[in-house]
């Protein structure tokens, strides 16, 4: 059978007809012409007795020369008894799978697991520890599927970190490495986490607690130094009382603008991006709190949304953590004895001890996230008022052990309230 019908020069100057037609180039090869245009390479050819087509590809994309090479590798696997259509099908399925696999490397699932952590709302400074420990610690599970990661590459990677002393970065990575298995393992992409089997197998660090006053006459005599204390700086000085008030995180505090605040509602309410949880947060502002805000607002308003207790470098940052530290330790209490978070131990300690609040509300001042989405609703709504109570009779219970009235025992013989 004739060959190499076909020139560039009467390709190139094919025009399309009203109805679809071919141009033979021979051995099975044809130009197929359609009306709209498109002009497209396929090889006719039989294989088990049946008559079939292989796509070479369209022109100009795929020359001449290049549809007849492929022609020429089409008949030398027939020779050989295998079907060029099947042959191709299996070189796209290796394409495609190959393709998965660098989809699915444990970097690559690391990195979708980052921008959905991102897309939630998380913290910055939280994604960036993570990828820390991710891109930088675990580069060694990079390059390996997920589906393939075995507790003995999870481990190897955690061993060297271990070894150097650092057991709580090792928690932290064999945590976070947790997670985007898990991951994995929801998409579909990895059958389990292996991180499950190493429970137990890395040195458990030492867990030490933030020191706390969580006894009346001590936390009297904090509120004594804090309130007596004329050295300090008068933004300093309202933040210390505000933790102590209300229980906030010292970062929640620290960060606070004067836009969060309802004089009106006597509400604070702070963005889920100080929260650590992610979620806004209300609380109630008792007398106390009010005269404080009250009294600090003519010093650091700077227009609207300003911050309540700038740096005194510069009005658009706000105190730092060390600020508060320092304060304490300038009034005589060390690090082993308070630290500016320790004032919500002392708040969740006492007021379960005094058995007139339910632990609901507690934990809903705290910012403590109920996990049902449900339940966390309700909560929300029906603890409210008991909360303005709580935080009022908080307030005027640091009052008296600063004014060191006599000590009144908290629990009244009733039992604390339950949910």
């Amino acid at each position: 059978m004739a060959t190499d019908k076909l020139s560039d020069v009467a390709l190139r100057s094919i025009k399309p007809r009203d109805k679809q037609f071919k141009l033979s180039d021979g051995g099975g090869l044809f130009l197929l012409v359609n009306p709209q245009g498109s002009r497209l390479w396929r090889l006719a050819y039989r294989f088990g007795g049946r008559q079939k087509a292989l796509a070479l590809g369209s022109y100009p994309a795929t020359s001449l020369s290049d549809a007849r090479e492929a022609r020429r590798k089409a008949k030398g696997l027939l020779e050989a008894g295998t079907d060029p259509g099947q042959e191709k099908k299996k070189r796209k399925a290796a394409v495609r799978a190959a393709e998965a696999a660098a989809e699915n490397t444990f970097a690559a699932v690391a990195e979708k697991y980052l921008t959905k952590a991102e897309k939630e709302g998380r913290a910055a400074v939280t994604i960036g520890k993570a990828r820390w420990l991710l891109n930088d610690l675990a580069a060694g599970l990079a390059d390996k599927l997920v589906h393939e990661i075995a507790p003995k590459d999870v481990l190897a990677v955690l061993r060297p970190i271990e070894a150097r002393g650092n057991y709580e970065t090792a928690r932290r990575m064999r945590s976070t490495i947790g997670l985007v298995l898990r991951f994995a393992v929801a998409n579909g992409w990895a059958e389990r986490d292996a991180t499950a089997d190493l429970k137990g197998a890395l040195i458990a660090p030492n867990v030490r607690h933030r020191a706390a006053i969580v006894k009346p006459e001590p936390l009297g005599v904090l509120m004594r130094a804090i309130y007596s204390w004329e050295g300090g700086q008068p933004t300093t000085v309202a933040a210390l009382k505000l933790m102590a008030l209300l229980a906030l995180r010292p970062g929640e505090v620290r960060g606070a603008r004067w836009d969060e605040i309802d004089f009106e509602k006597r509400t604070w309410t702070v963005p889920l991006e100080r929260m650590k949880m992610r979620r806004v947060h209300a609380t109630p502002l008792p007398d106390q709190a009010i005269a404080i805000l009250k009294e600090l607002r003519p010093l650091t308003v700077r227009g609207e949304g300003s911050l309540i207790f700038p740096s005194t470098t510069s009005s658009k940052v706000p105190i730092s953590e060390n600020t508060t530290t320092l304060a304490m330790r300038r009034l005589g209490f060390g690090p082993h004895q308070m630290t500016s978070h320790g004032f919500r131990a002392a708040f969740a300690t006492l007021a379960n001890e005094s058995g007139k609040w339910s632990v609901d509300s507690i934990e809903r001042q705290l910012a403590h996230v109920e996990g049902n989405a449900v339940r966390r609703a309700y909560a929300r709504g029906q603890y409210w008022d008991e909360r303005v109570a709580m935080m009022q009779w908080w307030a005027d219970y640091l009052d008296q052990l600063r004014e060191g009235a006599k000590i009144i025992p908290l629990h009244d013989g009733r039992k604390t309230k339950r949910r």
